[in-house]
């Protein structure tokens, strides 16, 4: 879930103009990621975390609402499109083995441990927090 993620944008100054993206850097640069180009091609990455990223989505949709333009358009659809890949780096630990533990409640924790490589008592824990409702 700490892994950082690049998701590809080719063409970005192209597709969305200079001005776009430089806000978009600097919205980035608020949420913990990295907006910036691939060496020296016209071709530019986003790089953070899956929640980071997914925050940066989110407050790139909230700015498109309020600015009434379809500049960022572009990057919301590539951005949605790349964190479709890392759905699995969206949900914490705990929502992990909780959801696992609700679709098969006869899951043993060697099983969860293999699953989501847990440590024993993050397991345990999930297992108590979910047999204790």
């Amino acid at each position: 879930m700490i892994e950082r993620i690049t998701i590809a944008l080719p063409s970005l100054i192209h597709r969305i103009g200079r001005e776009p993206v430089k806000l978009a850097q600097s919205v980035a640069k608020q949420w913990g990621c990295e907006l910036k180009r691939v060496r020296r091609s016209r071709n530019w990455g986003l790089t953070g975390e899956a929640l980071q990223v997914q925050s940066f989505t989110r407050q790139l949709k909230a700015m498109q609402l309020t600015m009434s333009k379809a500049e960022f358009a572009y990057l919301i659809k590539k951005l949605d499109a790349g964190l479709l890949n890392h759905a699995d780096k969206l949900e914490s630990l705990e929502d992990k083995l909780a959801r696992f533990i609700r679709q098969e409640p006869n899951i043993t924790l060697a099983e969860l441990i293999h699953l989501t490589d847990c440590t024993m008592t993050e397991a345990r824990t999930a297992r108590f927090n979910a047999d204790a409702w």
